[in-house]
């Protein structure tokens, strides 16, 4: 045996294959919630198949664990697709063995349901049980069509206050957007901001004060996690370890705060339907199309990829897409 063998350094340990797909997601400039869930995903495909490696299965094996999800796990068909881009994922950028376009597994079927929408009376009632940045951020999901994460992750050079416009950054499919900035909410808006003035100069003379930027960003411009332009509309009430960095920083309001809000504020107006925070955003853009706008704007105020998509509306308006009468109205 070589003596001097015990005291060579010995090979860095390959990361493990959970730990290789998030550094792919990561580098890829994938969001924190998909990281979570495609990884969760691969887990639960491993788990499966009694914990083989991906790379001694295929097709085959990847077909049987989503027919098993929509057969026996009865999941929705978004929540298959979501599996089987996870897998799609790792087998085409982590193991660098793609899989065949067609996957023959039986699908979960899409439900044709139409989205849940308020009348006007309904929103103002529910507006009526909010109040402080709760009322503030669901009349913006109101007033301008946001979705709930992309209202959290508003940041404070994203408010216009001239053009009376919030630009929506990164949003679904990556699309940045502008959408209205309601009158009725600037006073509340402004107040809002110089509360997030107040608090990060707090946290910047404790020492922190820093925010997450995206991408590169935090590279290529070093100071700017630091200005106030950056900072989130809605930040959390304390301050919280990054899960990615490791570093401390105020992270936004979690979306469990508005959506608990919004289930008391729906009960206590005394409305029945299931309404929840994205039934806001539903209600604009039906509420828009009732006062006649045109539904290619509408389209692009919602960042819908495809006309097909924003024409659901159509179909809820109060007296349909042809303005259909009943027949026993007219007895």
């Amino acid at each position: 045996m070589n003596p001097t063998s015990a005291h060579e350094p010995s090979e860095p340990q390959k990361p493990k294959l959970l730990d290789q797909v998030r550094q792919h997601l990561r580098i890829l400039h994938y969001s924190i919630r998909t990281e979570d869930a495609y990884v969760q995903w691969i887990r639960r495909f491993i788990l499966f198949h009694d914990k083989r490696h991906p790379r001694e299965m295929g097709e085959p094996e990847v077909e049987q664990f989503l027919t098993h999800l929509a057969v026996e796990g009865q999941v929705a068909a978004s929540t298959q697709n979501q599996a089987l881009a996870a897998l799609l994922f790792l087998y085409k950028v982590v193991l660098d063995m793609p899989l065949k376009e067609r996957i023959d597994a039986s699908r979960a079927k899409r439900p044709e349901r139409l989205p849940v929408v308020l009348s006007r009376d309904e929103v103002r009632a529910v507006l009526g049980q909010l109040s402080g940045v709760h009322h503030l951020m669901a009349s913006l999901l109101y007033g301008s069509g946001l979705r709930l994460m992309e209202c959290l992750r508003m940041r404070v050079k994203d408010v216009d206050f001239g053009l009376n416009h919030i630009l929506v950054r990164d949003g679904k499919g990556q699309k940045d957007r502008a959408v209205p900035l309601p009158a009725s909410t600037k006073g509340s808006l402004k107040d809002q901001i110089e509360r997030v003035r107040g608090l990060h100069r707090e946290d910047v003379e404790a020492g922190y004060g820093r925010v997450y930027l995206p991408y590169a960003l935090a590279e290529k411009y070093p100071n700017a996690d630091r200005e106030i332009g950056w900072q989130w509309v809605f930040p959390a009430p304390r301050l919280s370890v990054d899960p990615r960095s490791g570093n401390m920083r105020r992270h936004h309001l979690a979306e469990t705060a508005l959506q608990k809000m919004m289930r008391g504020a729906v009960k206590r107006a005394g409305i029945v339907k299931p309404a929840s925070c994205h039934t806001l955003r539903h209600s604009f853009a039906t509420h828009l199309l009732e006062d006649g706008q045109d539904i290619r704007s509408v389209q692009e105020l919602l960042g819908h990829k495809d006309v097909q998509t924003t024409m659901i509306y159509t179909h809820v308006l109060q007296q349909g897409p042809m303005g259909v009468r009943s027949p026993l109205d007219r007895l």
